[in-house]
C-alpha cells in the first residue's frame, strides 16, 4: 500500500473517531476485528471491492480480482479442473489460484477465499455446503475383469487398492454385503484418492472409490464396474467451506453459484439423488 505501519495506525483511529466505536483489538502481538469491525467490513467489502477495480480500469490496467481456492488434491486434479476453464471464460475479470492441498484452512490466519474440504461436513462456525453425492464402486481395467462379470465374493481374489483417508473403505463394503473381508490377496495402500485412481486405471488391482473422482476414467473406458450388482453406497465426502462473511464477497458468491450449478450437472448426468443424502 505504500503506507507506513503508524500511517495507518493513525488513519485507523481517525476511523474509530468518525464512526464512534472500536473497530480492531490488539491480542498479543497480533490485531483482530472487534464485533463492530467485523460488521463494519461486512457492509463495505463489495463497496471496496468495486472502487479498487473501477480505479484500476481509469488508469488503464487490467481489472482482476483474485480467487484463492483450497482444495484437495483429488478433487482438483480429478474434478475440478477440467471444468474450470468454463468459469474462467464465463468470468475473464477473476484470477483463480488454486492450491491443492488437504489440510484445512485457517481462515484467519490463511488468505484463502474457500475451501472444497473432504470430510463429514461437521466444522462449526463456517458456512458449509455439500459438494455431491457421491456412489462408492469397485473399478478396475477393463483387462483385470469384463464389466458386470464377477460376484461381489469373488473381488477377493485381486490385490485391493486402498486410500487410507477414504470414507468407505473395503471392510464396510464387504459388511454391507454381509460378507467377510477375509480371504483378501494383497493389498496397495494410498494416502491420495487421485493415486488409488491411477493405480486401478494402471491395472495394479481392485479399488473402491468414488464416482465423483473417477467419472471421466469410467466415462472413456480405462476403468470397469466388474461386479454385476454393486451395492448402492452413497455419501457426501466433499464440502464447501467458508467464513460466513466471505459470502459477502463478490467473487466467493459467483464461484459458489458456479459450483452448484457443475455439480447438479454432474449428479443429474449420473442419476444420483439430492446432495447431502447419505444412504449407508
Amino acid at each position: 500500500m505504500c503506507v507506513t505501519p503508524s500511517a495507518v495506525s493513525q488513519q485507523i483511529r481517525l476511523l474509530e473517531e468518525q464512526i464512534g466505536t472500536a473497530l480492531i483489538v490488539r491480542v498479543g502481538r497480533r490485531i483482530k476485528l472487534t464485533e463492530d469491525g467485523e460488521r463494519y467490513f461486512e457492509l463495505i467489502a463489495d463497496q471496496v471491492e468495486t472502487i479498487t477495480a473501477a480505479t484500476r480500469q481509469m488508469q488503464g490496467a487490467k481489472t482482476a480480482t483474485r480467487l484463492t481456492i483450497r482444495t484437495t488434491p483429488t478433487v482438483s486434479t480429478k474434478w475440478l479442473l477440467s471444468r474450470l476453464p468454463q468459469f474462467l471464460q464465463a468470468n475473464p475479470d477473476i484470477d483463480v489460484r488454486l492450491d491443492g492441498t488437504n489440510e484445512p484452512t485457517d481462515f484467519n490466519r490463511d488468505h484463502v477465499d474457500l475451501d472444497i474440504r473432504h470430510g463429514t461436513g461437521r466444522w462449526p462456525g463456517l458456512h458449509v455446503e455439500p459438494l455431491a453425492v457421491e456412489r462408492f464402486l469397485p473399478v478396475c481395467a477393463p483387462h483385470l475383469a469384463a464389466p458386470f462379470s464377477l460376484d461381489p465374493d469373488q473381488v477377493r481374489g485381486f490385490r485391493m487398492i486402498r486410500s487410507v483417508k477414504a470414507q468407505v473403505q473395503w471392510e464396510k463394503w464387504f459388511a454391507y454385503l454381509g460378507l467377510k473381508d477375509d480371504g483378501i490377496k494383497s493389498q496397495l495402500l494410498f494416502d491420495r484418492s487421485h493415486m488409488a485412481v491411477d493405480a486401478a486405471v494402471l491395472g495394479m488391482g481392485m479399488a473402491l472409490e468414488s464416482d465423483l473422482m473417477m467419472g471421466q476414467d469410467l466415462k472413456d473406458g480405462r476403468l470397469v464396474v466388474p461386479v454385476r450388482t454393486p451395492p448402492e453406497m452413497l455419501v457426501t465426502t466433499q464440502w464447501l467451506v467458508c467464513p460466513h462473511t466471505h459470502m459477502r464477497r463478490s467473487r466467493v458468491r459467483t464461484f459458489f453459484d458456479w459450483i452448484r450449478a457443475e455439480a447438479a450437472h454432474w449428479q443429474a448426468e449420473n442419476g444420483h439423488s439430492v446432495a447431502g443424502e447419505q444412504s449407508m
